[in-house]
């Protein structure tokens, strides 16, 4: 791989990877709408070339795509435009792939699979989505599958990390640093994964370097399970917090519903706050080796340090 372009690089995910791929030395085309936040954040890297853009329009992706080798899919649209846009954002993405004989990586999460089985879920895990937001996700899937575009699908648990502003934790994290009143996104005690979003680059820029990694889905786990009891705890060692801390419950979230589109959607994947789906990593330990693992307390502390600059 010697250019790489990342959709969504302002986005926590696509962010870890332009750091990831420009410090293994590929040249990397960085594209995001908002071109004073690809300044801010990659303005001092060499290896980084700055594109803003629209990925809905053709003729800028195809722009930024001319003579690289690998597309980073991770745009992260809100979910109140998954329905109208996600499959025809990802149509266009597969289009210009072909259209410069360059090949997919791209940032999944776990809604496919749907509910858990009480077990660590597997690559052969049967893919059952139950929420709106899964079923799309899985008919995306199915649509780099059937593309005839070489990819590889990277299934992620929930981000944080910096710049992960969509992330669970992130929503906490932020409000903890600058002592606001800060709330906890489901039940605190629920052991769940959270993915340290510069673990997720090198991950998937790992799969995305390796010829027989491509056709296939892979899990990428996170270190390990959490509560968010012991997650606010770690905060609160490190920061000094003393408020209490509130609780975000689904019939909350429902509520909001009522006022905010953006809530209303999330409250459909709160079942992950009480029934956690984990990820098996074997799949990837085999073949490619060792998951990358960022233990919670490293972090968060980095995370919570991005938010003191």
């Amino acid at each position: 791989m010697k250019k790489a372009l990342v959709l969504g690089a302002t986005g926590g995910m696509g962010y870890s990877i332009v750091k990831e791929l420009a410090q293994r030395g590929v040249k990397v085309v960085a594209f995001a709408r908002t071109e004073e936040k690809l300044k801010k954040m990659f303005g001092a890297e060499p290896n980084v070339i700055i594109q803003p853009g629209d990925a809905f329009q053709l003729k800028q992706l195809e722009s930024a795509a001319n003579g690289i080798d690998i597309i980073f899919q991770a745009i992260n649209l809100p979910y109140a435009d998954w329905k109208q846009n996600l499959i025809p954002l990802n149509e266009k993405v597969i289009r210009t792939a072909r259209n410069f004989s360059a090949r997919i990586a791209v940032v999944d999460n776990i809604y496919a699979y749907g509910r858990s089985n009480g077990k660590k879920i597997s690559e052969t895990t049967p893919k059952s989505p139950n929420t709106r937001k899964g079923k799309l996700r899985l008919e995306m899937e199915n649509l780099y599958k059937q593309s005839g575009v070489p990819y590889v699908i990277a299934h992620f648990p929930d981000f944080y990390g910096p710049y992960a502003e969509n992330g669970q934790l992130n929503y906490l994290l932020r409000d903890i640093t600058v002592n606001k009143k800060a709330r906890f996104i489901g039940k605190q005690g629920v052991l769940r994964e959270h993915i340290y979003t510069p673990d997720g680059a090198r991950a998937i820029v790992e799969l995305a370097l390796r010829e027989e990694a491509y056709g296939e889905c892979w899990n990428i786990p996170a270190y390990d399970v959490i509560s968010g009891e012991e997650i606010i705890q770690i905060a609160r060692e490190m920061t000094g917090y003393k408020k209490q801390v509130g609780i975000v419950t689904r019939n909350m979230l429902r509520f909001l519903g009522l006022f905010d589109k953006q809530m209303r959607e999330f409250a459909e994947m709160q079942y992950l706050a009480e029934e956690p789906v984990v990820l098996d990593g074997r799949k990837y330990e085999e073949r490619i080796g060792p998951v990358p693992r960022t233990a919670y307390v490293e972090g968060l502390r980095k995370t919570i340090d991005s938010y003191r600059k």
